[in-house]
This record gives structure tokens, sequence and C-alpha cells, in this order.
């Protein structure tokens, strides 16, 4: 997505470690408008499909995710990353690393959210190592729920995540993917995708 690449371009920070800052627009201070323009984009990507609900993790992907899920119509369910008191104790868990944090954590939905009924579209932010996206698909085949397809704003495409996703046969749009990052000149270069606005 051109509009999205472009914004990387304007305003991302590349850090040593493989790390691409955009939270001047995506992962603290979101921009709403661009968040629109991504919503319509993935609702264009998966046109057909019979999505009734929208699942991320907390708490970059919730952002997006609620946008997203506007444009269906449709709820939003967030893995949450900690119990609390306010949980029920019936839930499906899962446990991920983080690339950012550096840290293991488990992840929580509750039974209510998620069943075999649903018909999910996965979002989030980025796309790096691919193991949050990997436990959020095994929270939804525990569920029995079916993953329709995955949308994400920033792919990593010189790590391995989106390799991982692919090879499942689920359909994955990524809006921009990242081919390669250079800390010093803060060039970034990314992947054609001919299919997409």
């Amino acid at each position: 997505m051109k509009l999205l690449e472009d914004r990387i371009r304007k305003d991302g920070i590349v850090r040593e470690g493989g790390v691409l800052k955009v939270d001047s627009f995506i992962n603290h201070q979101m921009d709403i408008p661009l968040f629109r323009q991504m919503a319509r984009e993935w609702k264009r990507l998966f046109a057909g499909k019979p999505i009734n609900k929208v699942l991320t993790i907390e708490a970059s992907g919730i952002g997006i995710a609620a946008i997203v899920a506007s444009e269906w119509d449709v709820p939003v369910v967030f893995a949450k990353k900690a119990m609390s008191i306010n949980l029920d104790y019936d839930n499906y868990e899962t446990q991920i690393q983080s690339f950012t944090h550096k840290k293991i954590y488990n992840v929580i939905v509750s039974k209510k959210f998620l069943g075999p009924e649903d018909h999910l579209l996965i979002i989030d932010d980025f796309l790096a190592n691919g193991c949050a996206l990997m436990g959020l698909l095994e929270l939804a085949d525990r569920a029995g729920a079916t993953v329709e397809g995955i949308g994400i704003a920033v792919e990593k495409g010189f790590q391995h995540g989106g390799d991982l996703v692919r090879a499942r046969g689920i359909q994955l749009e990524s809006l921009a993917i990242v081919d390669s990052m250079d800390a010093a000149t803060g060039q970034i270069t990314f992947r054609p995708q001919p299919h997409q606005s």
C-alpha cells in the first residue's frame, strides 16, 4: 500500500537490531485517517470472506483492529497478555515470545468470545518472527474457529514470520513488506506488491 509505505519512509525510524519505529502514527500515537485507509484496503483484499469477528492481541493491534472491525460492522476480540480478576477462568491460553519486549507472555482469550461459529480476520500492527501470530492461530485452532485471513500493517520480510504463515495456506495481506533496513542511513526498501493500491 503506497500510502503506508510513503508514511513509513517519511516518519519511520530505523534502529539497530532490526527495529522499525513507527510510534508517531501506528503503535503509540495512532493516525486514524491512515487506519481507515488501511481498513478499506483490507476490506478490498478480503472481499467475499464471511468474516464475523476480528481477532488481535494487546496492545498495539487493538486500535487498528477496531477501525477494521468497523468496516465489517463486527466485534473485535483481543487476546490479553495477563490474567486479571475480571477474566473468567474458562479460557483458551497459549504462550508467545515478543520480539519487541524480549519476553514470554501467556496469551488468553475467554471461551465466551471465540468458538466454532467464528470466521476470523486476524489483524496486527507488525509481523516479524511470527510468534504472536502463531499464538493467535493456535488460539483460533483450539476454539475451532475458521481463520479467513490475516491483515498485517508492516511485515519485516527479512524475518521469517510471513513464510511460516504462508506455508499454512492462509491468505496473508501485509500492507507494507520491508525487505531491508539500514540503521546507519535510515534507508528502507519495500517489496513490490502489484495487487495492492
